[in-house]
């Protein structure tokens, strides 16, 4: 299929399913926008027939923004596998080869639902594995917290384009995860707003990414589930947290146990589903001739992550990875927020 095609459809604004079932029906993207045209008077016409390729290469280009073209090479492996997977991926920093781990729940989430998905989310990511989420209020952005303490790698998956930040306070997070070796990805281009009716669909691809979809808390209608459905449609092992029976928080959870879901009780016993699910992850990399400088502005009596981000003149969420890494290698040590070196 002709990718300026596949631009065009992409830029027209389509929902996802809508999208699949013109290009099935049409055979081709071509076809599907000329048949988009046809039907002259609808918005996404005139969305399709208004992309220039080239700009909106360029514009990709200036945004930081890499295109992943399902059948082309970078397209996740896992995601191929799907009849459903994204046609395009708009995806800023690095997506992973390999499966990963993916850690959900909902946006109404307790303090403890909180506290346990960023613990879940930093040993996962101590382990080694990749851990997928999507970014939101509640767990999602704890998970991906943890991942950020433990200088992992992550992956966030979101409802709107890669420039439109949701929630607009979790840019910094989503950026430490980019900085960190991890990637923000989307099937929707630059400029679309997070419109309520695009998140059901990116569920699919957190969970398409994943060997594994653990679910913290969720409520019994909420996005988690319908990841929760995804993962169980598309052949993936599902994990839940047990909770209190009349806690709203965690129906969600109880009902998928009831149903089949394998119940985990903590960060410990998560890791060991996990691995005996997934191969055993690549260990953690030795420390690197790039994490000298920050060695030695330690010095004998430590610093402050600020003191060191100023410094070294480098981003917080960089520092603050390079920092995590060292710890996870036993060559520093975080106390209080400050760091030292441990000899």
């Amino acid at each position: 299929m002709s990718l300026d095609d596949r631009l065009r459809l992409a830029w027209a604004g389509l929902h996802p399913d809508r999208r699949a079932r013109l290009v099935s029906e049409s055979g081709s993207a071509g076809a599907a926008v000329a048949r988009l045209v046809a039907g002259a008077g609808s918005e996404a016409a005139r969305r399709a027939v208004e992309v220039d390729p080239d700009r909106r290469r360029a514009q990709l280009d200036r945004l930081g923004v890499a295109l992943v073209a399902r059948g082309r090479a970078g397209y996740p492996a896992w995601l191929a596998q799907l009849p459903d997977g994204p046609d395009l991926l708009f995806c800023r920093g690095t997506l992973p080869a390999g499966p990963a781990v993916a850690v959900v729940g909902t946006r109404a989430a307790t303090r403890y639902g909180r506290s346990l998905a960023r613990t879940m989310g930093a040993g996962l990511a101590r382990r080694g594995y990749v851990v997928v989420s999507g970014l939101a209020r509640g767990i999602d952005g704890a998970a991906h917290r943890g991942v950020v303490d433990a200088g992992g790698v992550g992956v966030a998956v979101l409802g709107s384009g890669p420039d439109v930040w949701y929630p607009a306070e979790h840019r910094s997070l989503g950026e430490q995860l980019i900085g960190a070796g991890g990637a923000v990805v989307t099937e929707y281009p630059p400029g679309t707003p997070p419109e309520p009716w695009r998140f059901p669909p990116r569920n699919r691809i957190i969970s398409g990414l994943a060997a594994v979809v653990v679910i913290v808390e969720a409520r019994v209608e909420g996005g988690a589930l319908i990841t929760a459905r995804r993962a169980l449609d598309q052949g993936r092992e599902v994990f839940a947290v047990p909770g209190d029976v009349d806690r709203v928080s965690s129906e969600g959870c109880n009902r998928l146990i009831r149903d089949g879901a394998l119940p985990v009780l903590g960060a410990d016993d998560l890791l060991e589903a996990v691995d005996l699910v997934l191969p055993a992850p690549v260990a953690p990399p030795p420390t690197s001739g790039s994490d000298r400088p920050l060695l030695e502005i330690l010095g004998d009596t430590g610093q402050t992550l600020d003191d060191l981000a100023e410094r070294m003149a480098l981003p917080i969420g960089e520092v603050t990875a390079a920092v995590a890494r060292l710890e996870v290698a036993g060559r520093v040590r975080i106390e209080g927020g400050w760091v030292t070196a441990t000899g």
